[in-house]
């Protein structure tokens, strides 16, 4: 008898392969397989269907047991400040304003180097990678720190270098913001598969309308996303945020030519009916994040809305320091049920369309569809295995609401990024988050305890701007 050709017999062995688990697709049609099975060569999904019964399982390099857990698509974090880990704590319980002027401009001014960028974005992708989190789409300065170390964790990201009209970290001249960012783009859209330059303004309040047109043109020509905060809160919509007086948001935004399918707007709190559809004509994105928008009381964005408008609506932590945490299995459960609260009644938002916001729809809205988001043959292998034995997962009786409602960080198993395992146990696996946590603590010192709090008059509570 011959022996095996080694060519052949590599090309029927998976490189991993997920076995004895819920996967739960998030495609299309919303197929959910009971004991489901994935095959993956490379980085990609090479096969999903049930475990045969009574068969052997098919070769692997890696096998992996999910014990009956859940499998979801890599959760897509649609909005992130990476390096304000360093920040995490250090001003809370204040309007928007008081806290961008008062204490995180400041801050940043101050402390944000590449230094601490680098270890602050370090912390960042291992809290989310903990968290079951695979891809993130980021804004901030000295992006090229940011994005060297984010290439180190393997994460997949959208990395939007940061544009504003006053001098930033990085930036010392505002009248090279846009040039510093169009050269963040050609340095980095080539050079890694994972990771994917983009251009961030930070707001229509801190852009003039000269620096909007400009920055987007910019993302045009090198065909990447752009990014912008909008409408965050009332008073960015009621003081000049229409220009002339009485006029859209969106309708000005629309007039720089700023809306379009490669453009994320992030939060729409206060988007009308007519901004949602202007919003929808033009194919933008949104990236929705509840809990920072509650904990800077800004209000609730017309999600449902959003969604029914056609709109892709993709889920986003939002920085530390507006919301403490990047644990996006949490943000799904209070989305759900922070619409329902709202008006909408408890069969608003089902867990079905949340979780779709937090992968296939988050993907959309980042320019990253085709890539990831759901699990499918022929996309990236980004996955995450929710444990089983895990209290709050005890019993299933529906794992897609399981996960939305009773899943948190602290049930994420593992997690894989383009075929390759960066948690295996609840474990880092190539980061040292000890020596990553010493260095984020080190720059907390260095920061050192921030102003006690003056008293908020009742006059000065939500005038933020």
């Amino acid at each position: 008898m011959m022996a095996p050709d080694p060519i052949r017999l590599s090309l029927r062995m998976y490189d991993l392969l997920i076995h004895n688990a819920w996967m739960v697709t998030v495609n299309a049609q919303g197929d959910v397989i009971p004991d489901g099975m994935i095959g993956i060569h490379g980085d990609v999904i090479a096969h999903i269907g049930p475990t045969p019964p009574d068969a052997p399982l098919p070769a692997a390099r890696e096998t992996i047991d999910a014990g009956q857990g859940i499998v979801l698509p890599g959760l897509v974090n649609a909005h992130t400040h990476l390096p304000m880990t360093v920040f995490r704590g250090m001003a809370d319980d204040l309007p928007l304003q008081a806290w961008l002027t008062d204490h995180i401009f400041p801050a940043e001014a101050t402390h944000i180097t590449p230094d601490t960028v680098h270890w602050g974005t370090l912390l960042g992708c291992a809290e989310m990678l903990l968290a079951g989190i695979t891809t993130c789409c980021d804004g901030y300065f000295l992006e090229d720190a940011v994005a060297l170390a984010v290439a180190m964790t393997g994460m997949r990201a959208v990395l939007g270098q940061g544009v504003i009209d006053f001098p930033a970290p990085g930036v010392p001249d505002p009248a090279e913001n846009v040039q510093t960012a169009a050269a963040f783009v050609r340095q980095w859209k080539h050079r890694s598969p994972l990771i994917t330059p983009s251009i961030f303004c930070h707001s229509p309040y801190t852009c003039s309308d000269k620096t909007l047109a400009h920055a987007k043109a910019a993302a045009a020509d090198e065909g990447v996303l752009f990014q912008i905060h909008v409408a965050e809160t009332r008073e960015e919509i009621t003081a000049d945020g229409g220009r002339p007086p009485n006029g859209s948001l969106t309708a000005r935004l629309a007039q720089l030519g700023l809306l379009d399918a490669d453009t994320l707007l992030v939060h729409g709190v206060w988007f009308s009916p007519t901004d949602i559809e202007r919003v929808a004509q033009n194919g933008c994105g949104i990236a929705h994040c509840p809990e920072s928008n509650m904990k800077l009381a800004a209000g609730i964005a017309p999600v449902p809305a959003f969604l029914q408008a056609g709109i892709p609506v993709g889920i986003g932590s939002d920085g530390c320091a507006s919301n403490n945490n990047q644990d996006l299995l949490r943000e799904m459960d209070m989305a759900a049920k922070l619409h329902k609260v709202a008006g909408g009644g408890p069969t608003a938002m089902p867990a079905p369309q949340v979780l779709a916001m937090a992968t296939r729809d988050g993907a959309r809205a980042i320019g990253l569809g085709d890539h990831t988001g759901t699990i499918e043959k022929g996309k990236q292998a980004d996955l995450v295995i929710l444990d089983s034995t895990h209290p709050a997962m005890c019993p299933i009786y529906n794992p897609v609401s399981q996960a939305v409602y009773a899943g948190s960080g602290d049930v994420v198993r593992d997690t894989i990024v383009a075929g390759r395992v960066r948690v295996r146990n609840r474990t880092l696996v190539d980061s040292p988050i000890d020596g990553i946590m010493k260095q984020v603590r080190a720059i907390g010192r260095a920061i050192g305890k921030p102003p006690i709090h003056r008293p908020i008059a009742d006059t000065e509570k939500g005038s933020c701007s």
